[in-house]
């Protein structure tokens, strides 16, 4: 059975609490189940994990590797601008992935606007609150069936 992993950064666990204005109200418990139902829909199985930590994010990646699985869907929230350790990570790992954000990163601050992960990722999906994911994990799952 193919895999999917869903990766998501810093901070994400305060999403319905922190600058909903930016971010949307939804939670990430409710992002994750309904990426689960999508997902598994498909016949795919699906984990999640939620880390403020990179070493734990690029462990969790290097295990995929392990895992066996299909592809990666990763928000890496400040470490997109940041993380060169990630960025490794999944070039090591030679699994695709998708980089999923909540906010368009280049309508905010300047510092944002550059990622260690878009000139090697399948697909960037940016700026549609939570149906970025769903966005997302529609193109993940066409890309896992293809092959």
């Amino acid at each position: 059975m193919a895999k999917l992993l869903l990766l998501h950064g810093p901070n994400l666990n305060l999403l319905g609490q922190r600058e909903t204005d930016i971010y949307g109200d939804l939670t990430l418990e409710a992002i994750n189940s309904a990426a689960k139902k999508q997902v598994e829909a498909a016949n795919i199985e699906f984990r999640s994990l939620q880390s403020n930590s990179e070493s734990q994010l690029v462990d969790t990646i290097q295990q995929a590797k392990a895992d066996n699985v299909s592809l990666i869907v990763i928000n890496p929230a400040a470490y997109t601008h940041t993380s060169v350790a990630i960025r490794d990570a999944l070039l090591a790992v030679e699994i695709p992935f998708i980089e999923v954000h909540l906010s368009n990163p280049h309508r905010r601050e300047p510092f944002r606007h550059h990622s260690y992960f878009s000139d090697i990722a399948e697909a960037v999906v940016a700026g549609f609150g939570a149906d970025s994911y769903r966005y997302a994990l529609d193109a993940a799952i066409k890309i896992i069936q293809k092959n």
